[in-house]
């Protein structure tokens, strides 16, 4: 697999050649919305004009091909919670209008899936959130090696700098393997969280996993970065749709 940018009209998105459900992971580019949420901003709790937002996912459904009225959002915590959706889950566009999770899965033909990604959380990486989502879909009738996945953009090793509790809650989830992930830097230690989700999604028994190369600290232009901008931002996000038979 691999990782590349499409573009409709203005509208910029990532998504994984091998994967052939309507799927994307959003830019900031392509949208109405302004200020420090410009553009392309998908979070109704941004201090964002509604119609903006709404305006947003048009653009967004017209560009990936998605029913608008079949999304499922979530209300995310820095959880594992993997909650197992259908169409009657569907609830509109603010996602403060969701029970708190922060994966979702679905056998439900037509319904796509909407989380929000400034960058990859390491709590719900330390509770192996990316492992408890293959087990929600191997209970929906998945065979782990028939999932292909993909890790967007999000912050990378070269900017996501923590104390030492961070690289010694991964050690304790994922053992040894996680320690090539990390490096001191200092008192500090940088750590490589795409590669510690791939670590978790191998571990799960998913072998095919293509990973996006992009920084979303290094790219502020084409991303917002939590860290970059200080929580002044908009929402990216990362979107699929189950499209019949076993997801």
């Amino acid at each position: 697999m691999a990782i590349y940018l499409k573009k409709y009209n203005n509208l910029e998105y990532l998504a994984a050649r091998e994967i052939s459900v309507p799927h994307g992971f959003t830019t900031r580019m392509g949208g109405v919305s302004t200020g420090t949420l410009d553009s392309l901003n998908l979070g109704m709790n941004r201090g964002d004009d509604p119609a903006n937002v709404a305006e947003n996912y048009r653009r967004l459904a017209q560009a990936i091909g998605f029913d608008l009225d079949r999304l499922v959002l979530t209300r995310q915590i820095h959880s594992d919670l993997v909650r197992t959706v259908t169409r009657a889950d569907c609830l509109g566009l603010d996602h403060r209008d969701y029970p708190a999770c922060d994966a979702l899965v679905t056998a439900d033909p037509g319904v796509t899936l909407v989380v929000f990604t400034a960058h990859a959380g390491w709590r719900g990486t330390v509770a192996d959130i990316a492992g408890k989502t293959v087990e929600a879909m191997v209970a929906l009738g998945c065979d782990p090696g028939n999932i292909r996945a993909a890790i967007g953009p999000n912050i990378g090793p070269c900017h996501f700098e923590t104390d030492g509790e961070v690289p010694r809650a991964m050690l304790d989830t994922f053992g040894p393997s996680a320690a090539t992930y990390i490096r001191p830097r200092g008192e500090k230690f940088l750590l490589d969280l795409k590669q510690i989700n791939a670590l978790a999604l191998r571990r799960a028994g998913v072998e095919q996993i293509e990973i996006s190369r992009d920084c979303t600290y290094c790219r502020p232009d084409r991303y917002w970065s939590h860290r970059y901008t200080a929580g002044e931002r908009g929402a990216q996000g990362a979107l699929i749709t189950c499209k019949g038979g076993t997801p």
